[in-house]
């Protein structure tokens, strides 16, 4: 018997072929462009959305919330960072164009 113990919310599982169970999932990334700096975190994401010129709306209280008064543009991302999906990448990335961007996590 061979592979690799995963331990994954709270189960422990054999994977005999790691590679290949990891080409099939293509979990994304976003990645702070200048400083290679993968975002793990919303308090990560928000120090550099603010110097950026993002400023935090508390308006909604199921949402996190970032408005540029120099724009029209506003960024809109779920409260739980688990909840934080491939299009909410996108939408940062588009928004602050050469500052992000959306790469396939390593494994």
């Amino acid at each position: 018997m061979s592979g690799v113990w995963v331990f994954k919310n709270g189960v422990l599982r054999l994977v005999e072929n790691p590679a290949a169970e990891c080409s099939s999932s293509r979990r994304k990334v976003l990645v702070h462009s200048p400083s290679k700096e993968v975002i793990t975190s919303y308090a990560a994401l928000e120090r550099k959305l603010l110097s950026l010129g993002w400023e935090r709306y508390y308006d909604d209280p199921d949402l996190l919330q970032f408005h540029k008064r120099s724009t029209v543009h506003l960024i809109s991302l779920p409260k739980d960072f688990n909840k934080f999906k491939s299009m909410h990448m996108y939408d940062i990335v588009v928004k602050n164009r050469n500052m992000f961007e959306v790469q396939d996590m390593q494994c």
